[in-house]
């Protein structure tokens, strides 16, 4: 089901012609040299929009660097006055919105760990009542898309208009190659939820080292998100936060000039016309699917009524196991993707499972 934001289009409050949105800078704001010698760096390139910066910073443990604090915006103000471009930054208290915006901020950022938490939410959403000035809302640390949904609703109610969320990756109990697991597919979800929420992609949380923002970077380009918000320090090497998420503004320069940027539409009617081929054979094959679905469940039915007959529990590890081996082997000779496989194969058994329990727990016919 839509959902309907009062917004508008980031065109209209930040206008970057047919190109992303770049906001880049470093982690946290350091020392005022630090700061201003990198918003010079940056703007050097002509490739960012907008400097960001952590005056505060929320840390996961007491004792560690949790930001410069309010004098930083001193420092953010000069580095604004001298390139000219607008600045950014995180604000998770009433206190730090007024201060902000006190300092000329132009744009503010609610947290992945604030998004998490209704109360600084709204308490971030009464300090904006009255306030015009753009918001982009972080992803909660953890995969939760309403409470994703809920702090842009609540900045929304607020009077914000000028909104945008930041797809930043979620923590994982699972260890793998990214700090934050992209997920993608509840960023899709939102944007399919919303489609006319600006979403910004932000690589360096997700990658956690700088090896792997071009890839994704190259990869939200490619899902049609409007931006990106990147970590870039003059030394990343001695960067007092995130070091190794870090990019020098030289190579930020790089990284952008070889991603390919791509367009949700083409004005090309050759192309139009194939794509809509494509998508008619596309539908056929999903209404086959739901068909083959459908007879599939039919047949679960009389095997849960036959199992229910002769007193036979619903689970048989060994046919489950049987299953995901024989359809594994045959996905892979098909060249699908084995985890793909193995994740559908789970919800269609998930579902057999369901309709088997409804079974066991209704009399047959001739009983009832």
């Amino acid at each position: 089901m839509k959902q309907t934001l009062d917004i508008v289009p980031l065109k209209s409050w930040f206008d970057t012609g047919d190109a992303p949105l770049i906001i880049a800078g470093p982690c946290s704001a350091e020392t005022e040299e630090q700061l201003v010698a990198t918003a010079h760096l940056l703007a050097n390139t002509g490739k960012v929009n907008v400097l960001r910066a952590g005056i505060w910073k929320p840390r996961t443990r007491p004792g560690e660097f949790e930001g410069i604090g309010s004098i930083g915006l001193q420092w953010y103000r000069r580095a604004k006055e001298e390139t000219g471009l607008p600045i950014s930054t995180e604000v998770a208290t009433a206190k730090h919105v007024e201060e902000a915006l006190a300092a000329g901020v132009d744009i503010l950022w609610i947290g992945a760990r604030s998004t998490a938490n209704p109360f600084t939410v709204q308490e971030i959403a009464d300090a904006l009542k009255g306030v015009d000035v753009p918001v982009l809302i972080k992803n909660p640390v953890n995969p939760d898309l309403s409470l994703w949904l809920g702090a842009l609703e609540r900045v929304n109610r607020a009077g914000i208009k000028k909104l945008a969320a930041i797809h930043r990756g979620f923590s994982s109990y699972e260890k793998t190659a990214f700090r934050n697991e992209p997920m993608w597919d509840i960023a899709i979800q939102l944007k399919t939820l919303v489609p006319e929420l600006p979403v910004i992609n932000d690589p360096s949380h997700i990658c956690g080292n700088r090896e792997l923002i071009p890839y994704i970077a190259q990869k939200a380009f490619d899902m049609d998100m409007q931006g990106l918000i990147v970590e870039s320090h003059i030394d990343p090497s001695v960067a007092w936060t995130d070091a190794k998420q870090q990019v020098t503004p030289q190579a930020l320069s790089d990284l952008l000039s070889n991603l390919t940027y791509r367009h949700a539409k083409s004005d090309d009617p050759v192309f139009e016309d194939k794509l809509a081929e494509l998508r008619k054979d596309i539908d056929k094959l999903d209404d086959q699917i739901i068909k083959i679905l459908s007879d599939r469940m039919k047949i679960v039915e009389k095997i849960g009524e036959y199992k229910r007959d002769n007193n036979v529990t619903i689970l048989q590890v060994n046919r489950w196991d049987e299953i995901i081996h024989k359809r594994s082997n045959v996905a892979q000779a098909l060249k699908l993707d084995k985890d793909f496989v193995v994740k559908l194969l789970e919800l269609v058994h998930n579902e057999s499972i369901r309709k088997q329990n409804e079974i066991m727990n209704s009399k047959p016919v001739a009983e009832a």
